[in-house]
């Protein structure tokens, strides 16, 4: 029965990743090197790939690089040439014919993935004389040969054209030189680091040359090591290589196949201490590991863009088959083994790096620190505070989460557990979740700290020597246009102003009087200015359920170093804060549920006015006979006209109170009170 291939379906049905465009390229200077080993010209023989530009583009710098096209490649060699059996095999599709060396028989139809055309011209010896064969390749035509020529007196050579690159496949690829030697080199590097001798591989752009040999030399640190592990029943070969810093920029696991790159992986994270360059008695490096097998081998994909491997094991899956979850396990822990003496220094400094974090930026880690998996602890020395806080939150989520799926076990025991048991696993149970409250506090004291810190650098004066708007600091103490309803009370940061503050029926910001449920009022006023002038917008308070009213809070927000107070509601944050309090008051007073206040003209009334003390702002707290504070920081008094108490509080007062309140718990956490 004779079967027919249709060359347009079978490249159709071959797979090519568009970041893949220069594996046809490299796979040919693979066969190339095939080539010259047939011919027993491995070490003598040399490989020439040549970048093909469009005319006038032989341009080397990067920028320039990046915006000329690579119109072709050129790969010339010496060896034995497309002698009648290599013709054969390259005219049979999935040839066998090199299958002892990892051939697959399908590399001539990578080439026209890439490109529109290949073309060969090869000068063999076949049966003591020499030939010259020409042919073209293309998806269209197929193979089209020129009659056979015998010739006499030449050496043996092939030169391989690849023309017409595909811009999906040219568009992400390499495209200067160098990049383009340093990815051939690693798709080759197994080459260079098996055998002491390989061919001279050159590649040429333009008057441009550069040697694969020099590029390698360059590249290692020092000599690779080999060992081998057996994974089931399976060898592998690893072979582990120190890259000098700066040529190769990933810790690397490196999956091959037939003698070539096939599968990278990162394994940077994958072992502790493993990050940035490590060094030994030489000098700093990176790590690769490269693995062969014959199991590799026989899984890998035709393309050699990947393998037919799982990534974990299953029940219906063969016992003798191995995934790639436990190919990186083993490569994790071998690769442990050989660099354990070089990443104590990156161990020790990775997880000082994690308790000087937690000692003095985020102390709520500090309780629960131990009940983490202790290699998540070990991180890059460098890495930022905000990732260092990410990766500390996960890890504390993951534990919280083991807690209270241990408690849920704890407090339903089984009857017939061992009761001296049972009790020592509620202790530890409950030792843990006494840990894990005490972290809760400290983030809650940790969290006042950075809001003390945050509204130091408000109040301050900005690098344009202006100061940031009141609305900035509003924000800060509560969310604007919002009331208790709609804000968590831990978004709230009240207890900057007064702790008691906190503890409330109704809270309301930047919200209008006829809006607020807390009053009768609906006269359609509103704080001056509205929306439209945050600096005049007060944030309202009432607390307790309870009948009658305990108080009525009104606080006032001024821009910092604002110097132009004056009397009258528009300019006197006092007069305004205590004119809103009587329109309260005026409006029927009633709890947050709408229950009217008796006697609401009697409700005490609370103004705060937090402002800097300009000599406008000193002239309203006189004509108002308020009472300087001890430190000269603040004024109060009381106005029995509005039945009243005021309090006017500058900027470094407010900052340093709030230290001063909050220091015994900064102190107690180790964080700085200064």
């Amino acid at each position: 029965m004779s079967l027919y291939t249709n060359l347009a379906g079978r490249l159709r049905n071959t797979h090519l990743p568009k970041s893949h465009g220069l594996l046809p390229v490299f796979e040919a200077v693979v066969n190339s090197i095939q080539s010259l080993e047939e011919a027993d010209r491995l070490t003598t023989g040399q490989i020439t790939l040549e970048i093909i530009r469009n005319p006038q583009q032989q341009m080397h710098s990067e920028k320039e690089a990046e915006q000329e096209s690579i119109k072709g490649f050129i790969i010339t060699d010496d060896g034995v040439g497309f002698n009648e059996a290599n013709m054969a095999s390259f005219e049979t599709l999935d040839s066998d014919h090199k299958i002892a060396k990892g051939c697959r028989g399908i590399g001539r139809l990578m080439w026209l993935k890439a490109f529109d055309l290949a073309k060969v011209d090869s000068i063999f010896h076949q049966d003591g004389n020499v030939y010259q064969r020409r042919f073209s390749f293309s998806a269209q035509k197929g193979v089209q040969s020129d009659p056979l020529v015998d010739i006499h007196d030449k050496t043996a050579r092939t030169v391989l054209t690849l023309d017409g690159f595909d811009k999906t496949y040219y568009s992400s690829c390499r495209k200067t030189a160098s990049a383009i030697a340093e990815a051939l080199l690693e798709h080759c590097l197994w080459y260079f680091v098996r055998n002491p001798a390989v061919p001279c591989i050159l590649v040429k752009d333009g008057s441009e040359t550069i040697s694969l040999s020099t590029i390698f030399d360059q590249c290692m640190h020092s000599k690779a090591t080999t060992e081998h592990v057996n994974i089931k029943e399976h060898r592998f070969e690893l072979t582990h290589i120190k890259f000098r810093a700066g040529v190769h920029k990933n810790h690397s696991m490196f999956l091959c196949a037939a003698s070539r790159v096939v599968k990278e992986e990162s394994i940077s994270k994958k072992i502790p201490g493993l990050f940035g360059t490590i060094s030994d008695d030489v000098g700093k490096f990176t790590y690769a590991c490269y693995l062969t097998s014959l199991y590799l081998d026989e899984h890998v994909r035709s393309e050699r863009t990947a393998f037919n491997i799982a990534e974990t094991i299953d029940d219906l899956t063969s016992d003798l088959d191995v995934s790639l979850s436990e190919i990186r396990d083993t490569v994790a822990n071998k690769t442990r083994e050989y660099l354990s003496d070089y990443l104590q220094e990156n161990l020790k400094a990775g997880r000082e790096r994690v308790e000087e974090f937690v000692a003095h930026k985020s102390p709520r880690y500090r309780s629960i620190i131990s009940y983490m998996n202790e290699s998540e602890l070990t991180v890059d020395p460098k890495i930022s505070d905000k990732d260092l806080e990410l990766h500390l939150h996960r890890q504390y989520f993951e534990a919280e989460s083991a807690l209270l799926e241990e408690g849920h076990e704890v407090m339903n025991p089984v009857v017939e557990s061992n009761f001296e048991e049972y009790q020592n696993r509620l202790s530890n149970y409950l030792q843990k979740a006494n840990d894990f409250k005490q972290s809760d506090l400290a983030n809650y004291v940790s969290h006042r700290r950075t809001i003390i810190d945050l509204l130091e650098k408000h109040v301050a004066q900005l690098d344009s020597g202006k100061y940031v708007r009141e609305n900035m600091i509003h924000q800060l103490i509560m969310p604007m246009h919002k009331d208790s309803t709609q804000t968590p009370l831990d978004a709230c940061n009240l207890w900057l102003i007064n702790e008691r503050l906190s503890f409330h029926d109704y809270l309301a910001s930047d919200k209008p009087l006829s809006s607020m449920p807390i009053t009768g009022d609906s006269s359609g006023k509103k704080p001056d200015l509205c929306a439209l002038n945050v600096c005049d917008n007060p944030i309202l308070v009432s607390d307790k359920k309870n009948l009658p009213l305990a108080s009525i809070t009104v606080v006032e927000i001024k821009r910092p170093m604002r110097n132009d107070a004056a009397q009258g509601e528009e300019k006197d944050p006092i007069d305004q804060a205590l004119t809103y309090l009587d329109r309260i008051r005026e409006g029927q007073a009633k709890t947050a549920n709408g229950l009217l206040i008796p006697n609401s003209r009697d409700v005490p009334g609370f103004c705060y006015i937090v402002c800097d003390l300009t000599s406008t702002m000193l002239k309203r707290c006189k004509n108002w006979d308020l009472t300087a504070s001890t430190d000269h920081m603040g004024y109060f008094g009381y106005n029995k006209s509005y039945g009243a108490f005021i309090e006017v509080i500058s900027y470094n007062r407010l900052v340093q109170s709030a230290k001063e309140r909050n220091k015994a718990f900064f102190d107690k956490l180790g964080l700085p009170t200064t």
